[in-house]
């Protein structure tokens, strides 16, 4: 893929990602949005890279329409999605999907939220848990039914048709 077509693609999923991050789910404190399908499905179409920048930016853009309910610390969760979709996309690509899946939903709803439990307080984490898990869930669904059919679209070749 050239380089300015993988540019191309990687400004589309940032986009997605942005019409993802209007798809709120309530959650007790902030909001959980639907902006990780996008990086997700990145990841494994551009490249791991690909996708925790999608990630990242999707989670900023996200945080920015919810108006910033958690202030600087979106800027260590945007890292914290870079890196789970960065490992999704490595290990979905060399065949370890459903440990890719299963790593995401742990990493994405019970992880990162962990240093909010020593920032901000117990009750934090406790709370934004169902929420979060429930967004993850949903990304993760999304992103496994989804996934199998643009690969097979990204795989399939067209052979030019020749007329003597």
């Amino acid at each position: 893929m050239s380089r300015e077509k993988k540019l191309s693609y990687l400004t589309l999923f940032i986009a997605m990602s942005a019409l993802g991050a209007m798809v709120k789910i309530p959650a007790i404190i902030g909001t959980v949005a639907l902006d990780s399908l996008p990086a997700l499905i990145a990841s494994v179409l551009l490249g791991p890279i690909g996708g925790a920048i999608v990630a990242s930016l999707g989670h900023i853009i996200s945080a920015l329409l919810s108006g910033l309910p958690l202030g600087p610390f979106h800027l260590l969760i945007a890292i914290e999605m870079a890196i789970l979709v960065f490992l999704f996309g490595v290990l979905y690509k060399i065949g370890k999907k459903r440990f890719s899946y299963f790593l995401f939903i742990v990493g994405n709803a019970f992880v990162a939220p962990l240093p909010f439990l020593f920032i901000i307080h117990a009750n934090f984490y406790i709370s934004i848990l169902p929420s979060l898990f429930i967004g993850t869930i949903m990304n993760i669904l999304l992103a496994i039914i989804v996934l199998p059919r643009l690969q097979g679209l990204n795989r399939s070749k067209h052979k030019e048709v020749h007329v003597r």
